[in-house]
């Protein structure tokens, strides 16, 4: 009877323990005016978004026999000119490898007029804005630029890639500017070291490893970027895309497209290998 006792008065007091009680109260606090309102407009927004989309689910499922029919036409592949679209493939690669060098480069220095914890607010937004409006504009509006500005070619396709990167990477770089550990700045400022060297002992080695990898990984979307810049004249394997496709050559297609897509794995693994390497 006493252990009984024993074992209802230690439940009671489980029960009412300040720590539980501060647990239900949190679990309360989950939902919220602001909570359920965001929740609305979300699912309000998606709603719209499906309407405005014109998304059509029953219309795809029907077209099944016809797409099958269209990806007939592209087997076998035709690798007849093998040749010319693997030089053309090098072209695009080079493109994203200096399109997003260059792109690196200006970014660090960006970056940190970007971060709050190191620049003014009169410096950190106009900076933001530029990131802002480069990030905005597709790497083919671009390239329709420079083709106009410098001719066609692979050059107007290396600057349409080098300003639109810049401005994602320039986002990216200030975001891990800002979340680093000031213990480490506040040591180098205690040396009495200039705004410069704070930045290259105290900013640069926390951030190199994500800076690194953001770098890697946008190589690898601008390849992808940099293979149909060649639509609007920019250089690269682009230009033989969209003529096979404009002759309806859908096996050349086939053929360009495994090329691309191989080119483009050889690039994840090394990528991978250099990013373990550094990092």
């Amino acid at each position: 009877m006493v252990e009984i006792r024993n074992i209802h008065d230690n439940h009671q007091s489980f029960t009412t323990s300040p720590v539980v009680i501060e647990m239900l109260n949190q679990g309360k606090k989950l939902v919220t005016t602001n909570r359920v309102f965001f929740t609305i407009i979300t699912v309000a927004a998606l709603i719209f978004s499906y309407i405005q989309s014109e998304i059509n689910l029953t219309a795809l499922s029907g077209s099944g026999r016809n797409m099958a029919e269209y990806i007939r036409a592209y087997f076998p592949p035709d690798f007849s000119d093998w040749k010319y679209y693997l030089s053309e493939t090098l072209i695009t690669i080079s493109m994203g490898i200096w399109g997003t060098l260059m792109a690196t480069i200006v970014a660090v220095p960006l970056s940190i007029l970007a971060s709050e914890n190191m620049c003014p607010v009169w410096i950190v937004q106009p900076t933001r804005r530029l990131l802002d409006a480069m990030r905005a504009i597709n790497e083919i509006v671009f390239a329709l630029i420079f083709v106009v500005a410098v001719g066609l070619g692979p050059f107007a396709g290396v600057l349409a890639l080098f300003i639109n990167t810049l401005g994602i990477l320039g986002k990216l770089f200030s975001e891990t500017v800002e979340a680093i550990e000031p213990g480490q700045v506040d040591g180098i400022k205690a040396t009495g070291a200039n705004k410069i060297q704070e930045v290259i002992f105290g900013v640069i080695p926390q951030v190199m490893p994500l800076w690194t990898s953001f770098a890697l990984y946008r190589f690898e979307a601008n390849v992808r970027a940099a293979s149909v810049l060649g639509i609007v004249g920019a250089g690269g394997i682009g230009i033989a895309l969209y003529q096979s496709f404009g002759s309806f050559e859908y096996q050349k297609i086939c053929a360009i497209l495994i090329i691309l897509v191989s080119a483009t794995s050889i690039i994840d693994v090394l990528s991978a290998k250099v990013r373990n390497w550094l990092v």
